[in-house]
């Protein structure tokens, strides 16, 4: 996107209006306000009203809509094509979403995750030592090797199955992989801000980003604990995350100094992966404790009905699709651990094999699906180049079909040895179809997917994104813009759904501001725009949909906000003072 003919995105700051030839794009509290009134109803109807997220969001998209052609000057066509851009993004969400309740749903027929539950908690059954390993360690590491929502969908159900509550086994995984956004899944978000700032120097701008990045991951493990139990979780578990978090975060950094950055978080990752072996034989966490009073996140009663207090963090309502199994069943009628964990193994042995074997993963994504949309421009100027095609869509390399292949190999494996017939043996009346099941959870995260990304891009290609991230570089000096901008990229990647997006949206205008302020970091800046973005997928509505999804919580996409908001303003917040006080003391290149 561009302002008329200009190339770039020049800002004004005495006219407080961004010009490109003849055109001008206001930028000043109107329609400032006006640009923010989308994001705030979506924000109002989802947290404070508690609406479903599909009812959020398509109040969210009309009245992003209704301000792009009053207020913004866009035509109806162009309306139309940013529209169509926003659905066919939703499509690469949607071909995860789908598989995930496949995926989901072929492992829970046949009591797959109680037998997880039963078989993992035979090795320890220290509850809030296996939250942390999987909705912290485990996550990490999935997201190094796969992302676009998959660890979410992957470990949320894992949780539940060990009896976390509903929302917050979807939290918890959220605010776990948070750290993992930039340099996880190869480097992809890494990449992107790379390829459209072409920083003064990518050495310092990636040892400035695993600076920050810790912070993330250091809090994750401590927030995750005292979420568990508060105090006494925290005290009992500190040892195991400073562990953790200094093979996480230092690891991230000391790799980034050695090998290519978009290879750093699979090391540390990985690392930490193995780390959780021997600290499950250390004494300290080989058993229950009882030094943690509270156990907050726990359900007592795993059956269907328990906990179903309406308030979304006791157990699913009857009809969600994620309700344990029976956990009075007999130990003798699960399968194996192995077993159980077959379509997991599957699963991360295809993303780790597609992502480090090259030429295979180049072969697979080499099969590319794009639609072509032409140029738009709106009468205020703002003008979105056409693309031919755009957003391409490689299936064969995408998440959902791994997915598919792993609930595949795990239906086959699982059928073969008679687990379906007796977990129906178990069930209490007759369970849904296989296609209705997923259907009544798919449809309506489907149309929230969609109406938030339809939504993103008519606010883009409007210009409403522009004026607000510029109207608060307009009243930022350099101190206060360094403070802002993790926020500024944790905003887009709440409206896109993606650190990628984030980075493409805010990284060049981040660059550009900072270099006009003067006397910040760029490395520093465009630093916190990625970490911003990474601690923002905490929040993204696709990956927010995704987990309630696989937890079969669908419609309580507000109650999981509740948690996870606060703590990316928190932790924002803190990366910007960080950033603040490294620029303050002349580290990482001042500009």
């Amino acid at each position: 996107m561009k302002l008329n003919a200009a190339v770039g995105r020049p800002r004004n700051g005495v006219t407080g209006e961004l010009s490109g030839g003849e055109a001008v794009l206001p930028v000043n509290p109107i329609y400032a306000g006006l640009a923010a009134l989308p994001l705030l109803l979506l924000l109002f109807t989802l947290v404070v009203l508690r609406w479903r997220a599909h009812e959020a969001a398509s109040v969210g998209m009309f009245s992003a809509a209704a301000v792009a052609l009053t207020a913004y000057g866009m035509p109806v066509e162009a309306l139309s094509v940013a529209s169509a851009k926003g659905v066919w993004d939703a499509v690469f969400v949607l071909y995860v979403i789908l598989p995930a309740l496949v995926f989901y749903h072929v492992i829970e027929r046949a009591d797959g995750f109680e037998a997880l539950r039963t078989r993992i908690k035979s090795f320890t059954d220290n509850e809030l030592f296996l939250v942390l390993a999987f909705g912290w360690v485990f996550v990490s590491f999935m997201q190094s090797i796969s992302g676009f929502g998959t660890p979410i969908v992957v470990v949320a159900p894992l949780l539940l199955a060990l009896g976390v509550k509903p929302v917050y086994s979807v939290a918890i995984p959220l605010i776990g992989h948070a750290w993992a956004n930039t340099f996880g899944t190869l480097g992809v978000a890494w990449l992107a801000l790379v390829q459209v700032t072409e920083m003064q120097s990518v050495a310092v701008t990636a040892l400035a980003l695993a600076v920050l990045l810790w912070i993330p991951n250091l809090i994750a493990g401590f927030s995750i604990a005292w979420i568990y139990g508060r105090t006494d979780a925290v005290r009992y578990a500190a040892p195991m995350i400073l562990i953790v978090s200094l093979i996480h975060g230092g690891g991230q950094l000391a790799a980034v100094t050695v090998i290519p950055p978009e290879f750093a978080n699979f090391f540390a990752a990985t690392v930490g992966l193995l780390a959780l072996g021997p600290l499950a034989m250390w004494d300290r966490y080989a058993t229950a404790t009882d030094a943690i009073g509270e156990r907050l996140v726990m359900t007592e009663d795993l059956s269907p009905a328990a906990g179903a207090d309406g308030d979304g963090t006791g157990a699913v309502a009857d009809g969600g699709v994620a309700t344990p199994a029976d956990a009075a069943a007999p130990d003798d009628d699960l399968m194996s651990l192995k077993l159980a964990a077959l379509p997991f193994a599957v699963l991360a042995a295809i993303a780790f094999v597609t992502a480090v074997v090259t030429p295979l993963g180049n072969a697979l994504g080499s099969l590319k699906v794009g639609l072509s949309f032409p140029e738009i421009a709106t009468g205020l100027g703002v003008v979105t180049e056409a693309a031919a095609p755009y957003s391409p869509f490689a299936p064969l390399s995408h998440p959902g079909t791994f997915l598919l292949v792993s609930a595949l190999a795990a239906f086959l494996a699982y059928r073969r040895g008679g687990y379906y017939e007796i977990a129906a043996s178990r069930a209490d009346g007759d369970r849904s179809a296989f296609t209705r099941a997923v259907l009544a959870t798919a449809v309506p995260a489907s149309i929230a997917v969609i109406s938030f990304l339809v939504m993103a891009k008519l606010m883009d290609h409007s210009g409403q994104v522009l004026v607000l991230a510029e109207g608060t570089a307009s009243v930022a000096t350099p101190s206060s813009y360094g403070f802002l901008s993790p926020l500024i990229g944790s905003l887009g990647a709440f409206m896109t759904s993606s650190n990628t997006a984030s980075n493409i949206l805010f990284g060049g205008l981040q660059q550009q501001t900072a270099a006009q302020l003067g006397g910040i970091s760029e490395a520093l800046i465009l630093a916190g725009q990625s970490a911003g973005g990474a601690i923002g997928n905490a929040i993204s509505p696709g990956n927010v949909i995704l987990g309630t999804t696989a937890a079969g919580i669908v419609g309580r996409e507000g109650d999981v906000l509740r948690v996870t908001i606060p703590w990316v303003a928190a932790v924002a917040a803190l990366v910007g003072l960080a950033i603040v006080l490294l620029n303050a003391a002349g580290l990482l290149g001042v500009a």
